[in-house]
């Protein structure tokens, strides 16, 4: 579903591009995010929606089968276990698109790396 050809200014216009019941996924899981890292800025990166505190936080994006998030390989692996019903990769996690989003484990994954990203970005200064 998502396309890497199309150039996407803003989170708004990559969700605008998809089906409406494709958007009101991602708009929950824009609103999750939103909410577990309110000082996180929105952007886009590598063609996806992307969160970004101290560098980049997570990335999602939609597919015709599932909806990927992107939480780094670290989340992954401290998640391994809540993460298991799902197709992962290094640092990828595959959500189907015809199941609900686990939100509340996506708010735990955020919360991780916002506290990944704080205690990174004070070993930067």
């Amino acid at each position: 579903m998502t396309t890497l050809k199309k150039q996407f200014k803003n989170i708004d216009e990559y969700i605008g591009f998809f089906s409406p019941d494709v958007q009101l996924i991602l708009e929950k899981l824009r609103k999750t995010i939103q909410d577990a890292a309110p000082k996180a800025e929105e952007a886009i990166n590598y063609g996806i929606p992307t969160f970004k505190l101290n560098g980049n936080l997570v990335h999602f994006a939609a597919f015709k089968n599932h909806i990927g998030f992107y939480p780094t390989p670290s989340a992954i692996v401290a998640f391994k276990k809540e993460l298991s019903p799902f197709k992962q990769a290094k640092g990828s996690v595959q959500f189907p698109i015809k199941k609900p989003i686990p939100l509340v484990l996506v708010r735990k994954i955020v919360r991780f790396r916002v506290k990944e990203s704080l205690i990174g970005g004070k070993k930067k200064k």
